[in-house]
């Protein structure tokens, strides 16, 4: 490597290292070795060119800045070379100050006009590739290990890094949303619009009934003995049952009816009080087919009825709940009935009474069995509200005072249509008192929402209203009977 050495000194610099080799008659006398803390000299009075070449291989193999420690022997011409390992330690930035955010925040949910008052705790959901804290950072510490090696020397480098891990906790809040009865936020507006019946065309209304498409229906129970149905935004109604202005007990005809309903399929059925049956017209026929009661026939055994007045269904509409009014009674039948087929008692039977094992003159009936397993029953004879459970021996009274009129809060005079919502707050139409009563749950305090109390044709009064009704909007429709008319009061 080295050859022949001219009489010359020699300089070599290799990472902050020189080696000096002092030539001396032909031969190599002297080697000096600097490093940064430490300088070496060996002597050799005749050192070969293959000596030297043995160590400035070592040397040149070298690589390590930290301090080394030699060891010669004029014996022998070895070299051994220890490393020492460093770490490195990630100073925390909180520490050393640069832990910093931008004081100027952006809002990215909420405004003044759709205001969100966030929850204290706010959770975040994000994927693991995003998640910065539980990604490469917190794996497995890593250790690469570098050897070089000449005949003399071997030289050893072990970087290690520690792991570092993190623990997300996700906290889950569940909000809980206020019946808006409590709060006062479930308001109509007082001043009604008609949307069916006029002078020229009375429409005298009782059970009323929203489709999911906010069709309307109406009963014409005293004046023409026909249902009306009336599309959405339309202005002009055509009748979909019944004779109009001739009562009968054919199967084209009507007498008395009082309450309709439009099942899913399109079939709808009709409770034709003074005929003591139910009534459907399969896929819009004009010719009913009678599923409960017994035409004309007037009995209390499960297969008759007594006027039946209103009904409700359950969620499959495989059944329906009959009021019974005049057998003080609800009876249950299937909607695939047919005529003198026993139906199933499941509310009252045992007479007119006051009491919570009676039911006085049903009338009104609502189920929304995914709110509550009763039946919600007005007592037209008995001036209150029951909710039943169907097939129980008693009921709870949960408005009027059971046997006693009145006209205040807490009073109702003969109520007929009801519903209930979501939240179990009831709408009662309190017929008398030519009102509808709002009570919100577990309230036996009634708030008055259409109608001020006293009877009149004006937009903001009703004269012995009876049927209710909701549409997609819980905008709400009143059969306005002796009004000859359906107000529709706008939700607010």
């Amino acid at each position: 490597m080295i050859g022949n050495i001219p009489k010359s000194l020699w300089n070599v610099t290799q990472n902050q290292c020189i080696c000096e080799m002092i030539n001396s008659n032909g031969t190599i006398s002297t080697l000096n070795y600097f490093s940064i803390n430490q300088t070496y000299r060996i002597t050799s009075t005749i050192l070969s060119s293959s000596s030297t070449t043995s160590l400035l291989s070592s040397s040149s193999t070298t690589s390590s800045s930290t301090a080394l420690s030699s060891t010669s022997s004029s014996s022998s011409s070895s070299t051994t070379t220890t490393s020492t390992s460093s770490s490195t330690t990630t100073t925390n930035p909180c520490i050393s100050g640069n832990l910093l955010w931008n004081k100027t925040g952006i809002t990215v949910l909420g405004s003044t006009l759709l205001p969100v008052p966030a929850s204290d705790q706010i959770t975040s959901t994000m994927s693991s590739s995003t998640t910065l804290l539980s990604s490469s950072s917190s794996s497995t510490a890593s250790s690469s290990s570098t050897t070089s090696s000449s005949s003399t020397t071997s030289s050893s480098t072990t970087s290690s890094s520690s792991s570092s891990s993190s623990t997300t906790t996700t906290t889950t809040s569940s909000t809980t949303t206020t019946n808006p009865c409590i709060s006062g936020n479930l308001l109509w507006n007082k001043t009604g619009i008609t949307v069916l019946g006029s002078p020229s065309s009375p429409v005298p209304a009782s059970g009323v009934f929203i489709d999911s498409n906010d069709t309307l229906y109406a009963v014409d129970e005293a004046g023409y003995f026909v249902v009306w149905k009336l599309l959405k935004n339309a202005t002009n109604a055509t009748i979909v049952a019944g004779n109009y202005g001739s009562a009968g007990s054919n199967s084209s005809q009507l007498h008395y009816p009082n309450d309709v309903y439009v099942d899913r399929s399109g079939n709808m059925y009709v409770t034709d009080m003074d005929n003591c049956r139910v009534q459907k017209f399969i896929n819009g026929s004009i010719n009913g087919i009678t599923i409960a009661g017994i035409n004309l026939s007037v009995g209390s055994a499960l297969n008759q009825l007594i006027y039946p007045r209103y009904f409700t269904f359950d969620s499959t509409e495989t059944y329906m709940y009959v009021a019974d009014a005049g057998n003080h009674r609800v009876v249950r039948y299937l909607t695939n009935s047919t005529s003198g087929i026993n139906g199933v008692l499941v509310a009252g039977g045992n007479g007119p009474n006051n009491t919570n094992t009676s039911l006085n003159t049903p009338f009104g009936i609502h189920y929304l069995p995914s709110v509550s397993n009763d039946l919600f029953i007005t007592n037209y004879g008995g001036h209150s509200v029951i909710r039943w459970t169907p097939g129980a021996s008693s009921g709870t009274f949960v408005a009027g005072v059971p046997g006693v009129n009145g006209s205040d809060s807490t009073h109702l005079n003969t109520p007929m249509g009801i519903k209930i919502d979501n939240y179990m707050n009831m709408y009662v139409v309190d017929f008398a008192n030519h009102r509808v009563q709002l009570f919100c749950a577990n309230s036996s305090v009634g708030i008055t929402i259409a109608g001020n109390g006293s009877a009149g044709n004006g937009a903001t009064q009703l004269n012995l209203p009876r049927g209710i009704a909701f549409d997609s909007a819980m905008n709400m429709y009143i059969g306005d009977d002796l009004n000859k008319r359906v107000q529709k009061f706008m939700k607010l």
